[in-house]
């Protein structure tokens, strides 16, 4: 018997995600194991060891990933069930994606994936770059359509990361170029592919209220705290990690200062945009990334944290509106100005930092500029390039235009493939709003009690 029309968009998403994990129970029963515990003592001791090195910083990434960008997503006034439980949603779902494909393409042995903590936290991180692209469609987007972008994103993100650190010897510790950047471009192809050309007015649900600023402001406070485990963690333990957290600090203290200014500057009456403060705060933290664990002076890590919060600021402010206006680009997150423009700042950075570091006669090495996030591997297949010459500069560089390249493409045919209409795609007048996916107590505002399976039926009759 057919299902009716309102219950089959509510009834693909629980057979997409029951059907994915089961498929990934049956993997994780033929090939995935855990590590098996070393019978010598000082094995189990260093075992133990990283994981109390790691388990902490792992702790506040979750944090970070789960409250403080769920929250932060919440500035649509009437999508804040949907924000944080779609972002929830894709945070399991892409993790648990990312440790398929990574276990299959670089952990496969004598048919046995073992697993441990690290690899767990590499796939958060491919996580990530799904939470980071969604925000470019956040709330005009079905939940399968989100699922189905992650699909996509998953396997590209991991392409492209081992062109860049591996054969391309990237220094990217904090996955400025291999996290944010591509993340933004990803998303903002899908955007424009499946938008198309037209131009999206302005929703009447669109408009934040000063409660869901708030929310999405504390949200902006979390990340901010917990910013730099998330740079920090993949360095080496000792004076690379303590660098990385210190510069991180000051160049996130510097662009929450500056975004003040900035905000205020711009505005006609000088008071602040809270949508300033909720993106500008947390550019600095982007920025930093990727040459967080190199030597440089205090100075740079605080300079470089105001300038990123200067270009997210007029971003927001002026290329927005004209991306929107002049390429029909729809950015609804504005990812642009916090992951892509902070991205791009912060590989010029590194572009000068290696410059600087090959120049310097006080006798700093390159070797102070190896990923403390990579494998020993990683740094010597990266050595194929002439360093001092200004080769590892050229990798930098050549590194972003991969992850910009390859992002754009994917997100556009990614894109594309969102069009189909068996997705579900809410109608414009449906976008916006908790009500199309969940059971929402309070009815006050809705027209009547049979209004939900009317919008469901909606739903599915308007074309995509």
């Amino acid at each position: 018997m057919a299902l009716p029309s309102s219950t089959y968009p509510r009834r693909l998403l629980p057979l997409f995600l029951g059907l994915f994990q089961g498929a990934l129970l049956l993997f994780f029963a033929l090939f995935v194991i855990y590590d098996e515990p070393s019978a010598q003592a000082e094995d189990t001791s260093l075992v133990a060891n990283q994981v109390y090195s790691t388990f902490p910083f792992f702790q506040d990434i979750q944090v970070m990933l789960v409250v403080g960008l769920g929250l932060l997503l919440t500035f649509l006034p009437r999508y804040g069930f949907s924000a944080l439980t779609h972002n929830f949603l894709l945070l399991n779902f892409s993790m648990q994606w990312a440790l398929v494909l990574q276990g299959l393409l670089h952990h496969f042995h004598h048919g046995q994936i073992h697993l441990d903590l690290h690899k767990l936290l590499i796939s958060e991180f491919a996580a990530v770059t799904v939470l980071i692209s969604v925000g470019a469609i956040l709330g005009r987007a079905s939940p399968c359509q989100l699922l189905i972008m992650a699909t996509c994103e998953i396997p590209i993100y991991l392409a492209s990361e081992w062109v860049i650190v591996t054969c391309l010897g990237v220094l990217d510790v904090g996955g400025t170029i291999t996290i944010h950047v591509f993340s933004c471009y990803f998303g903002l192809g899908v955007s424009k592919a499946l938008f198309r050309a037209t131009q999206q007015p302005l929703h009447p649900k669109e408009t934040p209220t000063t409660s869901s600023d708030l929310m999405s402001l504390m949200g902006t406070l979390i990340l901010w705290v917990f910013w730099p485990s998330f740079v920090a963690v993949l360095c080496q333990p000792g004076d690379a990690q303590h660098r990385a957290i210190l510069n991180t600090l000051l160049a996130m203290s510097a662009s929450a200062l500056t975004t003040v200014v900035a905000s205020s500057l711009l505005e006609r009456d000088g008071k602040l945009s809270p949508g300033h403060l909720q993106n500008g705060s947390l550019a600095g933290g982007v920025a930093i990334g990727v040459v967080a664990d190199m030597a440089m002076p205090p100075v740079a890590a605080l300079a470089l944290g105001s300038l990123s919060a200067v270009v997210c600021v007029l971003g927001f402010r002026f290329l927005t509106p004209l991306l929107r206006r002049k390429l029909t680009l729809h950015d609804q997150c504005g990812i642009h100005n916090l992951h892509g423009l902070p991205g791009i700042l912060g590989t010029a950075a590194s572009v000068v930092a290696v410059l600087v570091a090959s120049k310097d006669p006080s006798g700093s090495q390159p070797s102070q500029l190896s990923p403390a996030g990579g494998n020993a591997s990683e740094v010597v297949e990266g050595q194929r390039w002439g360093r001092g010459v200004g080769g590892q500069a050229l990798c930098q560089a050549a590194g972003l235009a991969v992850a910009i390249g390859a992002s754009l493409l994917a997100g556009l045919l990614s894109g594309a493939a969102l069009r189909l209409p068996c997705l579900a795609r809410p109608p414009e007048r449906l976008c916006f709003d908790d009500s199309l996916y969940f059971r929402i107590q309070d009815q006050a505002e809705s027209p009547g009690p049979d209004s939900s399976a009317e919008e469901g039926a909606l739903a599915l009759k308007e074309q995509v």
